[in-house]
């Protein structure tokens, strides 16, 4: 079983190849070659640094509240 991370894609590098994402505070660069059509202010499920998915920002935040209500803090 894996986790998935909903973060915001608050930059997207020239090449279009990677983008950099925000859970909260926290800023990652992510690879965004397993998905098309991203841009800034959408969410993506992110694994090991990768973008799996696009998902909805409701779903993010009810996964992201989901997470805190368990005492997990990605």
């Amino acid at each position: 079983m894996c986790l998935a991370i909903p973060a915001k894609v608050v930059a997207i590098e020239e090449d279009g190849e990677t983008a950099i994402v925000a859970v909260g505070e926290v800023r990652k660069m992510v690879s965004l070659a397993l998905v098309e059509g991203i841009r800034i202010d959408d969410y993506v499920l992110v694994h090991v640094g990768y973008a799996l998915n696009k998902v909805s920002q409701d779903e993010a935040e009810r996964t992201l509240a989901l997470f805190a209500q368990a005492g997990m803090t990605p």
